[in-house]
């Protein structure tokens, strides 16, 4: 990956992590600094997945690496909330 993508992931991973927050269903109790960086690491990881498998190389929007980085988001937003507890 180089820095162009890196930087482009930092970007979208801040709509992929709030994206990934409406997915999952009911009231998260995370701030929305910690949504970012779970869209961000989203972002990056979706992008290494989907470029190992070979479906990033497409002309315009990649809708496979978009579902993924929206999936890995919406199981990180969700495992933290699970992580927090209930107060």
């Amino acid at each position: 990956m180089e820095i162009d993508g890196i930087i482009s992931a930092i970007v979208i991973g801040i709509v992929i992590g709030v994206v990934g927050r409406l997915v999952v269903p009911g009231r998260q109790r995370i701030g929305i600094l910690l949504t970012i960086v779970v869209g961000i690491v989203a972002a990056l990881i979706g992008s290494a997945i989907a470029g190992a498998f070979d479906v990033a190389d497409t002309k315009g929007l990649d809708w496979i690496e978009w579902l993924i980085q929206i999936g890995l988001a919406a199981v990180g937003v969700a495992a933290l909330d699970r992580s927090r507890g209930r107060r």
